[in-house]
C-alpha cells in the first residue's frame, strides 16, 4: 500500500489488531468532485463506482471478507457482528463490535470523529462514529458498554476529524454539552458572538477519561484543511466520504 493511499494509526494495539484509515488518494474510481475513493453510498457518488471502490478496500488492505458497512444515523445504536444479522444489510447503527477474526469493522466520516478501539489482550474490537450529536448522546459510552472487556482493559485511537481550529459551531451546541458537563467549557473557544471554535476530538478524549478508558492515542487531524480527507464542511453535497477500518487477525 502507497502511504499516500492510507493512514496507518499509530497505537500500541496489541498483534492481531490491524486498523486503517483511507483517504481520497486510494485506488478507486469515483469521478470529480469525489476524487478517486469515496466510499459512502449516500454521498450522490455513482453507485456503480461505490460498489467497486468498497472492493478495493477488501483486495488492497488484503481483508479476509468484506468490511461491515452501517447506516449511520448520528446515533448511539450499537450492532454486535457477532449475533445473527439479515445477510446483505447494513445496519441501522453508528456503532460496530465484534470478538470474531476476520471480520471487519468500517466507519465512514468526512468531519465527525472515528474511533478505533481494542481490549489490550486482543480479543476484541470496536468502531465508533461521532459527530458532535452522537458524542453528546453517548456514542462512545455505548460501543464500550457492548464490549465484554472492562473499560479499563481497552484503548481508542482517534481518527481524522474536523480540527479545533476549524471547527466553528453555535451557542447550541456548545450550550448542550455545557449544560450537562460544566468542564466541557473548556473545549469550546469563543470567535464571534454567539459561536465558538469546538475541540471534537478533546471532547471524546474527556468523555472517555469519564469512563475510564486511559489509553487514548491518534488526533491532531484536521479534515477541513487537510487535503487526503474528505470534509463535509469544505465541500459541501459533493463531499465523498472516508473509511476507518479495524479489525482482527
Amino acid at each position: 500500500m502507497a502511504n499516500t493511499d492510507w493512514v496507518i494509526p499509530d497505537w500500541p494495539a496489541p498483534p492481531g489488531v490491524h486498523a486503517a484509515v483511507s483517504t481520497r488518494q486510494g485506488p478507486g474510481i469515483s469521478a470529480p468532485p469525489y476524487d478517486r475513493f469515496n466510499l459512502g453510498a449516500r454521498s450522490g457518488d455513482a453507485p456503480e463506482a461505490v460498489v467497486a471502490n468498497r472492493a478495493e478496500v477488501q483486495r488492497s488492505l488484503e481483508l479476509p471478507r468484506a468490511p461491515h458497512w452501517l447506516q449511520q444515523v448520528h446515533g448511539i445504536d450499537v450492532a454486535d457482528i457477532d449475533e445473527p444479522g439479515s445477510p446483505g444489510v447494513e445496519p441501522r447503527a453508528d456503532a460496530a463490535v465484534t470478538r470474531i477474526a476476520g471480520e471487519p469493522l468500517a466507519i465512514l466520516t468526512a468531519d465527525c470523529l472515528p474511533v478505533l478501539f481494542c481490549a489490550v489482550e486482543g480479543g476484541e474490537i470496536g468502531a465508533a462514529h461521532a459527530g458532535w450529536r452522537g458524542l453528546l448522546a453517548g456514542v462512545l459510552e455505548a460501543t464500550i458498554a457492548r464490549m465484554q472487556a472492562p473499560s479499563s482493559s481497552l484503548m481508542a485511537w482517534l481518527g481524522p476529524c474536523i480540527g479545533a481550529a476549524s471547527y466553528e459551531v453555535g451557542e447550541e451546541v456548545r450550550s448542550a454539552f455545557v449544560d450537562t458537563d460544566a468542564g466541557a467549557e473548556a473545549y469550546f473557544v469563543p470567535t464571534r458572538p454567539g459561536h465558538w471554535l469546538c475541540d471534537l476530538a478533546g471532547l471524546a478524549r474527556r468523555r472517555l477519561a469519564q469512563v475510564s478508558v486511559e489509553r487514548v492515542y491518534g488526533g491532531g487531524f484536521d479534515t477541513l484543511t487537510d487535503p487526503r480527507f474528505y470534509s463535509y464542511r469544505r465541500d459541501g453535497a459533493s463531499s465523498g466520504r472516508f473509511a476507518s477500518l479495524i479489525w482482527l487477525s
